[in-house]
């Protein structure tokens, strides 16, 4: 049966290899002509065809000197948009290898989205002698972009528009795109309309305007309840807005409400999987992505809030040593205790993961927080008498003494009240000075589910039964 399902999952994962373009097969037949020293051309052979997403997928896979042999064997016909798809980590070790002059042939061939997601992990020197190398129009746009605050509107948006005037017709817009001369955008869905000042009053759809005769004006199809985004807004707030109102692109304005670019849906996508990765980790107590860092890297990223956990274990253990002459004469509390603090904590972080992702999503605000509070602190009581119920009944069985499970019973209520309590209470607290309540939430609900189960397990324990 074991072996049956295991060739099925064989045959899905290469149902799904030979659908994405990149299969087991072409990583090894890589990884072999790489440590076999063959030609670059022989190399070349076997990646040229891959798109560049999975060429950058093939990259990560890759340890780093296999990596950077792939890059060098293909040189020029290294396609830009491949550091466009590749994890950070990875694209500074490229970025790191190559001459400033091959970078700038990168940049040149980059949509100005992604011209300024490559440029702004440089060194401000690199930064500089590339940007000296580029077009002076290009330049000066790059150069303003790079002026906006870091994860923001300003940062993610792509230059290239197509803007027209509110008082041609559908015709004249339909020449103008035509035109041996107008440079468009390789890709775009709406057409932005613009005041003399270059100020976005509405957005024409491509699919509407196809489907419209020659001689309508474009104020009659244009839309004017469109979003516009100012280039200063954080990336989570526009990500918000493209998701609340299913939006495919928005035009982004300056302080002055110029139209200064448009940010479209493949970048917003980017944000919500980067804001959501960025959750996740620092839920864990990871600060960044390390998957791809070598150990001593990890170590350093990994190392200050493992230290933190130490110093909130400390305290948690001094809670125990207040009752050390209950542990010596009931050594049962020392094997039940766990179980209160461990359910404490994962009620806790049950109801902190939807804290944090609503606060995440704008659906817990200070008007609702109440109800929420009052919601979760009645499903962690309703839990907490569940669970005393069965624990309590366990304890008594098991060390044939009723009052030792009416202790945990209580405990057990208690500490899961607390714990949904703690769940909304510590992010809101944490989001109201400033700061991601993704990042320190953790430890704090943890250590607090664990002080009070102590506390309130033992500290019965020692009025009950001694």
């Amino acid at each position: 049966m074991s072996e049956a399902l295991e060739q099925t999952e064989s045959e899905d994962a290469d149902a799904f290899d030979e659908l994405y373009g990149l299969s087991h097969e072409i990583v090894e037949a890589v990884e072999t002509a790489v440590d076999e020293g063959e030609s670059p051309s022989a190399i070349r052979a076997l990646v040229i065809p891959l798109h560049a997403a999975d060429l950058a997928d093939l990259l990560e896979r890759l340890p780093k000197d296999d990596r950077l042999a792939v890059v060098h064997a293909l040189g020029e016909e290294l396609d830009s948009d491949v550091f466009s798809y590749l994890d950070d980590s990875v694209r500074e070790s490229i970025v790191d290898e190559l001459p400033n002059a091959v970078l700038a042939n990168i940049v040149r061939d980059l949509e100005s989205d992604d011209v300024i997601d490559f440029l702004e992990d440089l060194d401000e020197e690199d930064q500089r002698e590339i940007l000296d190398s580029v077009p002076a129009e290009d330049r000066v746009l790059y150069e303003q972009s790079l002026s906006f605050p870091e994860y923001s509107a300003g940062r993610l948006m792509r230059r290239e528009t197509v803007t027209i005037p509110e008082f041609w017709t559908v015709g004249q817009t339909i020449d103008f795109m035509r035109g041996e001369e107008t440079d468009l955008p390789d890709d775009f869905y709406n057409l932005i309309v613009v005041t003399p000042a270059h100020k976005p009053v509405g957005l024409v759809q491509l699919s509407k305007l196809l489907r419209t005769k020659r001689v309508v004006p474009i104020s009659a199809v244009m839309e004017t309840d469109n979003k516009v985004m100012p280039a200063d807004m954080d990336q989570e707030d526009v990500a918000f807005l493209f998701r609340q109102y299913g939006l495919v692109e928005a035009p982004v304005v300056d302080g002055d409400g110029r139209l200064v670019g448009v940010l479209t849906i493949d970048d917003i996508v980017d944000v919500m999987d980067e804001e959501h990765e960025d959750d996740i980790l620092k839920l864990g107590g990871v600060s960044e992505d390390d998957f791809y860092s070598d150990f001593m890297e990890t170590t350093r990223l990994r190392f200050s809030w493992l230290m933190v956990n130490l110093a909130t274990a400390i305290v948690a253990s001094l809670v125990i040593a207040l009752f050390e002459d209950a542990l010596t004469k009931v050594v049962a509390l020392a094997v039940l205790m766990p179980i209160v603090a461990s359910m404490g904590g994962n009620a806790g972080t049950q109801t902190l993961t939807v804290a944090v992702r609503a606060l995440a999503t704008n659906e817990l605000t200070t008007k609702n927080a109440l109800r929420i509070l009052v919601k979760e602190v009645l499903v962690g009581g309703a839990n907490g008498i569940l669970f005393a119920i069965i624990m309590g009944i366990i304890a008594w069985l098991w060390f044939s003494d009723p009052l030792l499970g009416g202790v945990i019973a209580v405990a057990m209520i208690a500490n899961l009240v607390i714990a949904g309590l703690c769940g909304v209470l510590i992010p809101l607290g944490i989001e109201k000075m400033g700061q991601d309540p993704a990042i320190a939430s953790t430890v704090f609900l943890t250590t607090i589910t664990d002080v009070v189960g102590f506390f309130v397990f033992l500290g019965l324990a020692s009025w009950v039964l001694l």
